[in-house]
């Protein structure tokens, strides 16, 4: 039977910390600003670099001053080197960059200097931290009439899909991009445009011409009169003799209307990256947009410098009141979204997923920060980060998962309450430690080989193609759309194997493993599986689902090293949750508890003298776990005595 204990999460430490390693890497910005080179990202002194990192969305990211020095180093103790700041511009959460308070109608478009403040602090406390900085443009921000905005009340948020080609919409977006990049920071004695603890920056957040409900229906005046009127110019241009309305608009498939969106989309990101560069001075790489919605839009986005994507694996429905949450594990399907993410690679160009998530309640999240981690870094890709770390700042009441907020809904959407925050999660930000060693360490190898991927025409991916590649070899996607390609049929071989031998994945047994020298870990459904052997590691887990990872804190390989963490963790839920099936009756009350994982583990080591300590949430050692050592083998059993999800393996 399971055994939950209590492992409550705070918001101003950590139980481990490991900035200890990348030390040489402060401040941020030392060794001068990003650039791409290739598939990567390196700096001006020539120090390639990935980024493992985290969002900060809405109020987060204005924390009181004293807190931002707190929760800086709380970020670089986990390992974290880079911050998105997301959804600075949306109006429902307070402060905003617009305003700081909730009450006077503020101006239209105008940075709140107080707001600014808080921000310029926070990122000059990250900047000492080693953590550097990605920079939002056009997310969330709702258009407004006392700025000369046409119609208005009708618009979404970002004006999607309208802020694509609008002229007053666009020129709004060149003024706010203006003030923010050639804004002082005092706290930095730079501007942004001149400071480099900013490495990415993006156009424009999940906003495009193809798929979206709202670009299926162009409909809004005049904004629709102003499509039409570039439909035209554009058919008359390419010698076509049609009219913009002899086209349905909602027809997603239609050649030509797809290549006029493609335009259409080109000349925005174009016009606006050269707005930022000549008039901002920006020097850093920057996204067009960020998820492949089909093949035709994910070709646009080769006018930007690296390509930017969002990846999430969740099955509920989570209303106001009534919440359902279908569990499934990465483990046990053949592909996720992370497959996708494959649409957003090119040969020449850096890939970074600025957002992704498997987010609670489901039970199985826990494989989640490694599985990203390890495939990412197959893949060669430049980074991650998890969407999000919080939407307050106030999270000194936060105790429990997937409660922020006192409401129910924040902006009219009941998610944004406290889904996406991960920051108190064990079974997520617990295991950041391993996959920012992953990432920024370079534990995991790149695959041997790369090989092109072709669409299997301009509105269709083979995502089930791109899943049996992605876990066997390297993957970049090709945007000739001229080579079609047929999708794949499925295997009856469920066991994929990477061409480094350091990934292992079984969708049937529903198990998967990393096995590298200085990391190694084994996910999934682990006690039907039995005992896993790994080179110098194995692992014989009685606890039906798991994640047992193990990492070296030192230059030294695993069998080599005197200082070792080891974090064994599966479910994370608050006390008394209560489900009827699918349906979640009661979200429970803290502390969160995690479920006590019991596994005998056995290393290769070369260390004599090695003890194994349990630590717990307040990052006390609380025992020793009894070992045995023979034969250049230390063998300890887990979650019989001292019981937590955290151990260090050190010698005395």
């Amino acid at each position: 039977m399971s055994k939950f204990i209590p492992f409550p999460v705070f918001h101003d430490d950590v139980p481990i910390d490991i900035s200890f390693i990348f030390e040489n890497e402060k401040p941020a910005g030392k060794r001068g600003f990003a650039k791409v080179e290739g598939r990567h990202f390196v700096f001006e002194d020539g120090t390639p670099v990935r980024f493992w990192g985290t969002n900060f969305n809405g109020n987060a990211c204005f924390p009181e001053k004293p807190y931002a020095e707190t929760l800086a180093k709380r970020l670089a103790k986990l390992g974290i080197n880079l911050v998105r700041f997301h959804q600075l511009d949306a109006e429902w959460h307070t402060p905003n960059i617009f305003y700081f308070t909730r009450g006077k109608r503020a101006i239209g478009g105008k940075l709140d200097p107080q707001s600014m403040d808080r921000l310029d602090y926070f990122i000059h406390c990250l900047k000492q931290e080693g953590i550097y900085c990605y920079l939002d443009m056009l997310t969330y921000r709702k258009f407004r009439s006392d700025e000369g905005v046409e119609n208005a009340a009708a618009l979404t948020d970002a004006a999607r899909p309208y802020s694509i080609f609008s002229d007053k919409l666009i020129a709004l977006q060149k003024e706010f991009v203006y003030d923010m990049w050639k804004h002082h920071n005092p706290y930095t004695g730079l501007d942004y445009c001149d400071d480099p603890v900013f490495v990415m920056s993006e156009i424009t957040n999940e906003n495009e011409l193809f798929l979206n409900q709202a670009s299926r229906y162009i409909k809004d005046e005049p904004y629709k009169t102003e499509f039409l009127t570039k439909f035209n110019a554009w058919l008359k241009a390419n010698g076509d003799d049609r009219k913009a309305t002899d086209f349905d608009l909602t027809d997603y498939e239609e050649d030509t209307l797809l290549e006029f969106k493609a335009h259409l989309q080109e000349v925005y990101y174009q016009e606006m990256m050269d707005y930022m560069r000549q008039q901002c001075d920006v020097k850093i790489p920057i996204a067009a947009t960020n998820w492949p919605r089909n093949p035709i839009h994910q070709r646009t986005q080769l006018k930007a410098d690296f390509l930017d994507s969002h990846s999430y694996f969740y099955d509920w429905r989570w209303g106001e009141f009534e919440k359902h949450c279908i569990n499934r594990s990465i483990s046990e399907v053949p592909y996720w979204r992370i497959y996708k993410n494959l649409c957003c690679t090119a040969i020449d160009k850096p890939t970074y997923i600025s957002e992704w998530d498997m987010p609670w309640p489901n039970e199985y999240r826990a494989e989640s920060p490694i599985h990203c981690a390890a495939l990412g870094m197959f893949q060669d890709w430049a980074g991650f980060a998890i969407h999000t770390y919080s939407y307050s700042y106030k999270l000194e009441r936060m105790n429990m998962l997937g409660k922020e907020f006192s409401s129910e809904k924040i902006g009219n959407v009941p998610f944004r309450q406290g889904v996406f925050s991960t920051w108190n999660d064990p079974a997520k930000f617990g295991l950041f430690y391993h996959a920012a060693l992953i990432t920024r360490r370079g534990d995991v190898s790149p695959a041997k080989t790369f090989s092109p991927s072709y669409p299997v025409s301009k509105t269709e991916y083979d995502e089930f193609g791109l899943a049996n590649a992605m876990e066997r070899t390297g993957v970049y996607f090709d945007y000739d759309l001229s080579k079609n390609q047929v999708p794949s049929e499925p295997e009856e071989s469920a066991e994929m194997i990477s061409d480094t031998g350091e990934l292992y994945h079984n969708w049937k047994k529903k198990y998967a493993w990393v096995d590298t020298p200085k990391t190694k870990c084994v996910y999934g459904f682990l006690a039907k599986n039995g005992k896993q052997e790994l080179k110098g590691m194995s692992v014989d887990c009685s606890t039906d689902f798991a994640v047992i990872a193990m990492s070296s804190l030192t230059d030294e390989d695993i069998c080599n090293s005197d200082n070792i963490l080891l974090t064994t963790v599966g479910r994370a839920q608050n006390t008394d949750c209560k489900y009827e099936n699918e349906l979640m009756l009661d979200i429970g009350k803290p502390p969160v508890l995690i479920e006590v994982i019991e596994a005998e583990i056995s290393i290769d080591t070369k260390v004599e003298g090695l003890k194994v300590w349990a630590v717990n949430a307040e990052g006390y050692y609380i025992g020793t776990v009894p070992t045995t050592y023979e034969n250049g083998k230390l063998t300890f059993t887990v979650g019989q005595q001292s019981q937590s999800m955290y151990y260090l393996i050190v010698k005395d």
